[in-house]
């Protein structure tokens, strides 16, 4: 019986084909990042890290004015509900003292109503004086005519203010995932923000954050008045201050929070975010800048410092660098306001 034997395999010219395949082989690999001499994407220079990161900050802070403004509606919102309840629990209370008032009455007529008034008065040992009772009970009739209608008008309030509740529950519900959808872009951009930080030197980071610093304490401009001076110098006071979105103090800020407190500080009341600052006082030119005035920066106006003289400011810049002096033209100015 013959012997089966594997044919051999033609080369088709020898070893061309078997060399395309592993070129092939060795192109895919490359292509993909396989293969030994893969290339890999540039490293960022500093520089463009800088650019990319300030961008991320900015949209961050605009984020955080957001989440500032959601966040004090929903305060309010919450104070409002609040009040409220507490309205409704107290009218709850004077109703159900209407009520027994009503029913301690309803229970004496019952058992002395048996008997007809005709009859009463012939019955009666002294006609007068029943008359005289008789037209004393007409008018306590008509005073709990009177609270029958008071305790009808009580009813149709707590429905009212019961009902106010429940559409101020509504609109908390809604500030709360305002916020919650502000918390995860803000945590978004400051991630992406300190992963690319996390990629430079120590000194690479020290040498970028130092570029937009201003120089020491300012002292010869003078403030147009005692609070512009009280405000300027609690901004001094929290130089170091760590930046933390949402924050007003004592201890971190952000932007906002920290020209909040200093004027808080000074005894006046500022609203909360940069939006609104901007417009709580007598708009100033540049030119016309004093200590004390706030400035405000980029064209959508998401960030806000305190000028204190020489073309100087103090504000909370991002989460990479603390409280410090800068200079007004390190950004983008976007107008001032006189507040004090």
């Amino acid at each position: 019986m013959a012997a089966h034997r594997k044919p051999p395999q033609r080369s088709y010219g020898g070893g061309r084909i078997w060399t395309a395949a592993t070129i092939a082989l060795a192109g895919a690999a490359s292509a993909t990042g396989f293969g030994a001499t893969a290339q890999a994407a540039p490293k960022p220079s500093p520089e463009q890290v800088k650019t990319t990161v300030d961008r991320l900050y900015r949209e961050a802070e605009v984020a955080t004015q957001r989440y500032d403004g959601a966040k004090e509606k929903a305060d309010q919102a919450r104070g409002r509900v609040n009040a409220l309840r507490d309205e409704a629990a107290r009218r709850t209370d004077r109703l159900d003292t209407a009520r027994e008032a009503l029913g301690s009455a309803a229970a004496a007529q019952y058992r002395n109503g048996s008997i007809a008034p005709s009859v009463q008065l012939l019955l009666s040992s002294n006609p007068q004086r029943y008359l005289d009772d008789a037209a004393f009970a007409e008018r306590v009739d008509g005073r709990q005519a009177t609270a029958v209608a008071d305790v009808r008008e009580q009813l149709r309030e707590i429905e009212r203010v019961r009902g106010s509740a429940q559409a101020q529950l509504a609109t908390l519900a809604s500030r709360q995932a305002e916020l919650r959808r502000h918390k995860r872009t803000i945590e978004q951009k400051l991630g992406e923000a300190r992963r690319l930080l996390s990629r430079l030197t120590r000194s690479e980071r020290a040498r970028l954050t130092a570029k937009d610093e201003g120089t020491g304490r300012v002292s010869a401009a003078k403030a147009p008045n005692g609070r512009a001076a009280a405000a300027v110098a609690y901004a001094y006071g929290k130089l170091g201050s760590p930046y933390v979105w949402g924050a007003t103090g004592p201890t971190a800020f952000d932007c906002s929070g920290l020209t909040q407190a200093a004027y808080r500080a000074a005894g006046l009341s500022l609203p909360r975010t940069t939006y609104a600052q901007i417009d709580a006082g007598r708009r100033v030119t540049r030119t016309e800048l004093r200590p004390g005035d706030l400035v405000f920066f980029y064209s959508g106006v998401s960030h806000v410092g305190i000028y204190v003289g020489n073309g100087q400011m103090i504000h909370a810049p991002n989460p990479s660098a603390p409280v410090r002096l800068a200079p007004v033209d390190s950004m983008p100015f976007a107008g001032a306001t006189r507040v004090a």
